[in-house]
């Protein structure tokens, strides 16, 4: 409203009045307030919605208001109702004739109902830009009384406060600042919680890097290359098991995942969004790799959870999820990668997947190699010392939990193998089968080239390979 009053100009004759649920109808400025007393008196601020929309058709046949822009807020709550979406409507004619203005401020992707599509122009208000959060940044720096910040400071505030809406960013700026100056560590913090508070978004807080993964030496250097390469993504996009989140598009009755699915397809083809998926058996560092290559290169890592985004209100899903899209955008200002897990990629929609540009990858069983270097680093972790227990067939997350529960439960490492139970064994012909289904069609994410399922490998599932080992 600050920026429609703004256009019209200090010395413009034109009424600015605006209605909320609560409040009423208030005149914006002086043309407004007295537009606003001669048309309705002292009942405008008791109005309800179709008292409204009646009033201002009343007014505007009798010239009471001419030119004036008149703002609904938040109207995305009450226009399915009939009577408000007859009233918004009827306000068409009217207004064009009397030459008047409505202004419908709602939230960021807020659907319109169908009835008003063709006659509403959307303007999408972008969130600050990179020089706009600069000059927040001085200009609250002024107000607390403290001396100029330096320019590195002042870079690396507005890289804390990108994604944000102005409101919440000048809030959390205000409560990061102190006498003694800007507390970075505290305005990161803030501006997580501010994110988070958008349905599906939340951001991740581990430390991990590459370091902590042994193994998969061919995805990592192709994330180190993505990464520090032309055009570098300035935030991950973690999407978890990508193929469960996406289940049902085409297929679900309401069309609600298809409609979702679509709107991601349509907004990482306009945005040129990069991304890359994940493949393998349950265990073997595809989350792991996702969530490190933010931390490696120091870049925040949002996950995306698209399950959480869905509503139950007509219409709240795909809004919920616009607004997730646009927190994405502005954080990463165009520059995204986007890295998807999944256990099973039959299921997943190949127009989907032809958005992840930069490849498929797929996790293999560590072979002996990698689960000795898996085995130093959790080993490490923990303090722990002794003999290894038989570990072929073991993915990392077991040899993880091998160590944790050694450590957490005071056993030696063959003891608490005792109670690890590997998933070569559990799921043996569906490992197998994906390992088959891998081969020869996507790229290998510990050796260079194409993954092939007859590549010498320490540990194939398969029961032959177990019994031979307990026979030993």
């Amino acid at each position: 409203m600050a920026q429609v009053a703004a256009s019209l100009g200090t010395n413009g004759h034109a009424p600015m009045i605006s209605w909320d649920i609560l409040g009423g109808l208030v005149g914006r400025n002086d043309a407004g307030k007295e537009a606003t007393m001669q048309a309705f008196g002292e009942n405008a601020s008791a109005m309800s919605p179709p008292d409204l929309f009646l009033a201002l058709q009343r007014g505007t046949a009798q010239n009471s208001f001419a030119d004036a822009v008149v703002c609904l807020l938040n109207p995305q709550r009450i226009w399915e109702q009939v009577d408000v979406l007859q009233g918004i409507w009827n306000l068409r004619d009217t207004f064009k004739v009397g030459g008047q203005t409505l202004v419908l401020v709602a939230t960021p992707g807020a659907v319109l109902p169908v009835e008003l599509q063709n006659d509403v122009m959307v303007i999408d208000e972008p969130l600050p830009s990179p020089e706009d959060l600069h000059k927040l940044v001085i200009e609250t720096f002024e107000a607390a009384e403290l001396d100029p910040p330096d320019d590195a400071l002042v870079t690396r505030a507005v890289d804390a406060l990108v994604g944000l809406a102005a409101y919440p960013a000048e809030q959390v700026l205000a409560m990061s600042i102190t006498k003694k100056g800007l507390d970075l560590e505290r305005l990161w913090e803030r501006k997580r919680q501010a994110v988070e508070q958008t349905p599906g978004l939340s951001v991740w807080r581990g430390g991990e890097t590459f370091n902590d993964i042994g193994g998969c030496h061919q995805i990592k250097r192709f994330l180190k290359a993505v990464l520090h390469g032309e055009e570098a993504p300035r935030v991950i996009v973690f999407v978890d098991e990508i193929e469960k989140a996406f289940a049902g598009t085409g297929t679900d009755m309401s069309g609600v995942k298809t409609e979702m699915t679509g709107t991601i397809l349509s907004w990482m083809q306009d945005r040129g969004a990069d991304g890359v998926v994940l493949l393998g058996p349950a265990g073997c560092a595809k989350s792991a790799a996702a969530k490190a290559a933010g931390n490696s290169i120091g870049i925040p890592t949002i996950a995306f959870d698209l399950s959480a985004m869905q509503s139950s209100l007509v219409g709240g899903s795909g809004e919920r999820l616009r607004a997730a899209l646009q927190v994405v955008d502005a954080i990463s200002q165009g520059r995204s990668l986007w890295i998807a897990t999944c256990n099973s990629i039959t299921s997943l929609p190949p127009e989907l997947r032809r958005r992840f540009t930069l490849g498929t990858f797929f996790f293999d069983l560590p072979s002996a190699e990698e689960r000795r270097s898996i085995w130093e680093i959790y080993l490490k972790r923990w303090n722990l010392r002794g003999d290894l227990p038989k570990d072929e067939g073991w993915t990392g997350a077991e040899i993880r939990e091998c160590c944790r529960k050694a450590w957490r439960l005071k056993l030696s490492l063959k003891e608490s193998a005792e109670y690890i139970v590997p998933i070569t064994r559990s799921a043996a012909d569906q490992i197998e089968a994906l390992r088959r289904q891998a081969s020869g069609r996507f790229l290998s994410a510990s050796n260079p080239g194409v993954f092939s399922a007859d590549q010498p490998v320490a540990a194939v599932a398969g029961k032959r390979a177990f019994r031979a080992t307990e026979t030993e």
